[in-house]
């Protein structure tokens, strides 16, 4: 095949006869656009079709300029140098891959202006690269999430255990997986809604729908994969939580579309992200008490209530030009007076629920150490520093931990 191809480049003149060319006069390497322009004959690719190859190929023609290079043709300094050509360019397209790989780089929770940067996790360093975009889709480096929707599972399941004795720690890894699929899902339909407002803003233009990583066809195969694994987790519980637990899809779904609508999509998401409180204590009970489970429930979206105005300051400005709303925008700089409110409102629903679960004294001074950091966030956050705001609200796990405890606790006590 090379034979055949240095023949016709002879023929076409692209590789030099003269034997009297100094090697001086080879232009510098990796010069191929020179050697395009100062070689290629000027005819069209139907005239020539060896234009084709070496305009795809330009390691070919600056191989035959070295093989031409002081009187003859050296096959071996063409294989060379045609050899090295091929590695040039593969070089180049390993580094478009990398600048490619680049806008997977995900904008920290509380990254870009005000104090935002770029990381690389663990998915970028150790999950192959065709996996990598759904595993940034399902958010799977940023497992706060996670843990905000899985607090109320165990708060509940905790609850729900008989006095003295300890919680059901199968049903809680399976409210964890739970937990980690409905996150995903739930993220995965968000992107898909968002995609053209992901792009004007600042800490999610990197998605993978809105950098072009992903289709949304793929997003929606993805999203079909997700619920089928999350259907196998709902089939384990009993009659009453397979229902209750199918009702809340409806919230999931809805979800993305209500910053279109209200200034309170935060209270929609409480509704949706604390839906575990409930489903906990149905899968151990096989019913519901609305005297524990309601407050409970009630405590855990006046808790997202603050969390999630905390987290929606750092997109203000970028809502504002896209014309999305949220209870950041709703607050103003009122933001600290209403989070007091929904702070004080979710520890009341808690005392209440702990009281009619008739639990023991170490839930209420675990309740106090919590309300302690409820305070210290509603009261410290700069709201105008999106750093400071995502700390916070990151810092929200411990929140569900220290309850956690106190149930935990409390429960055995009793």
């Amino acid at each position: 095949m090379i034979p055949y191809l240095v023949s016709r480049a002879l023929r076409n003149g692209i590789i030099s006869r003269s034997r009297s060319r100094s090697r001086s006069l080879l232009p510098p390497w990796p010069a191929h656009e020179q050697i395009v322009s100062q070689k290629l004959p000027k005819t069209s690719p139907k005239a020539n079709p060896n234009i084709i190859f070496t305009t795809h190929y330009p390691c070919f023609l600056d191989a035959s300029a070295a093989a031409g290079v002081g009187g003859g043709f050296n096959f071996a300094a063409f294989s060379l140098r045609f050899v090295q050509g091929i590695s040039t360019v593969s070089s180049k397209e390993k580094d478009e891959e990398e600048n490619q790989e680049n806008g997977r780089r995900r904008i920290s929770e509380g990254g870009g202006r005000g104090g935002e940067q770029a990381v690389i996790s663990w998915v970028d360093l150790y999950l192959p690269r065709e996996a990598r975009p759904y595993a940034h889709l399902a958010r799977l480096d940023k497992p706060i999430g996670t843990w905000l929707l899985a607090w109320p599972c165990f708060w509940s399941i905790t609850l729900a255990a008989t006095p003295g004795h300890l919680p059901d720690f199968k049903m809680m890894a399976l409210f964890g997986c739970g937990a980690l699929l409905l996150r995903g899902a739930g993220c995965t339909i968000n992107d898909l809604l968002d995609r053209d407002i992901d792009t004007k803003v600042e800490r999610t233009k990197l998605r993978p729908f809105a950098s072009g990583l992903l289709t949304p066809f793929k997003g929606l195969c993805f999203l079909g994969f997700q619920l089928l694994l999350g259907l196998g987790i709902l089939l384990q519980l009993n009659d009453y939580s397979r229902i209750l637990g199918a009702s809340s899809l409806f919230l999931v779904f809805s979800y993305p579309l209500m910053k279109r609508i209200t200034f309170w999509p935060q209270a929609y998401l409480g509704l949706t992200f604390n839906w575990g409180a409930l489903l906990g204590w149905s899968a151990v009970k096989g019913s519901l008490d609305p005297s524990i489970v309601l407050p409970l429930y009630l405590g855990g979206v006046f808790w997202t209530l603050v969390y999630d105005t905390i987290y929606a300051h750092q997109d203000k400005e970028d809502d504002l030009k896209v014309g999305v709303k949220s209870t950041a925008l709703r607050f103003g700089n009122l933001t600290r007076e209403w989070t007091t409110g929904f702070g004080i409102a979710c520890i009341g629903s808690l005392v209440l629920s702990g009281l009619n679960a008739d639990i023991g004294w170490p839930f209420y001074a675990f309740l106090a150490a919590a309300s302690g950091h409820l305070a210290w966030q509603i009261w410290t956050v700069n709201i105008s520093c999106r750093a400071d705001c995502n700390r916070k609200f990151v810092s929200n796990k411990w929140f569900g931990a220290l309850i956690f405890s106190g149930i935990f606790l409390g429960r055995l006590w009793s």
